[in-house]
């Protein structure tokens, strides 16, 4: 009985805490389809403000921003990251500061980053726009692929890079035909993460933005409306932006998963 008891107990603290979670975004995933476009008032399923976002030019034109520096940074973020985790797993037991400095972008505020990468673009007279925030986001996101790309080398057989070097081979084929096919599982999860993060990054693009539409991205481009009250518009754009995140996390697990033995 007092098992029955904790186990009831259990799932009702289960289902309190993911209700607290989900129920927030299954409203606003609900009211994107409202008819009426009042938050208060259920009038009709409708999906006539997704309509609306493909005539918004200035949504579209952030969206576009967002996909340059979102593909951009993760292209960068995914290289950097992917040789720095061998790096570092290479020298795993002389690098132990290393490791904490590399990981510092993943636990420092993300506004103390921003102000930060501010206050170096300023220093060096940088013009803010859309370059600044790709590289924002590389420092941002490295930390993140570097992580993912790690987990996967816990497993990995070093054994086999010595066979290739004592077989003759470079260390450039040995990582491009060894190491890099191995760990190809862990690479596209970290970098479908880098992609998610930069895509609902918004405190660092807001600082090292600059002046002027033309480096607006989506973030911020839903703060600037949200600001004047939520519009159904909003409602949608909240609800593909995080569709696309989801799916992009599942992903990056399932492949991270995928790509550990034993798992």
């Amino acid at each position: 009985m007092a098992g029955t008891a904790n186990h009831k107990a259990m799932l009702m603290i289960l289902s309190a805490v993911f209700a607290f979670l989900y129920v927030p975004i299954s409203v606003l995933f609900a009211l994107s389809f409202n008819e009426g476009g009042l938050p208060t008032a259920w009038t009709g399923f409708s999906v006539k403000w997704y309509g609306e976002l493909l005539n918004n030019q200035d949504i579209l034109g952030a969206a576009w921003n967002t996909l340059i520096v979102a593909l951009a940074s993760t292209v960068m973020a995914t290289i950097l990251g992917t040789l720095l985790a061998v790096g570092v797993e290479i020298r795993r037991r002389k690098g132990r500061f290393l490791e904490t400095i590399i990981f510092a972008p993943m636990i420092i505020p993300d506004i103390v980053l921003a102000i930060a990468l501010l206050s170096f673009f300023s220093m060096l007279n940088v013009t803010m726009g859309l370059h600044t925030i790709v590289a924002s986001h590389v420092v941002f996101n490295l930390a993140f692929v570097c992580s993912v790309v790690r987990a996967r080398l816990k497993t990995f057989d070093w054994s086999i890079v010595e066979a290739s070097t004592d077989l003759g081979a470079s260390t450039l084929t040995t990582l491009l035909r060894i190491v890099v096919p191995v760990l190809t599982p862990a690479i596209i999860a970290g970098a479908l993460l880098a992609f998610t993060l930069s895509v609902d990054e918004f405190i660092i693009a807001f600082f090292t933005a600059g002046a002027g539409r033309d480096s607006i991205t989506l973030p911020m481009q839903i703060f600037a409306m949200i600001r004047f009250g939520v519009t159904p518009e909003i409602n949608a754009l909240a609800t593909l932006v995080m569709t696309l995140s989801v799916v992009a996390l599942a992903l990056s697990q399932r492949l991270n998963r995928g790509g550990i033995p034993g798992q």
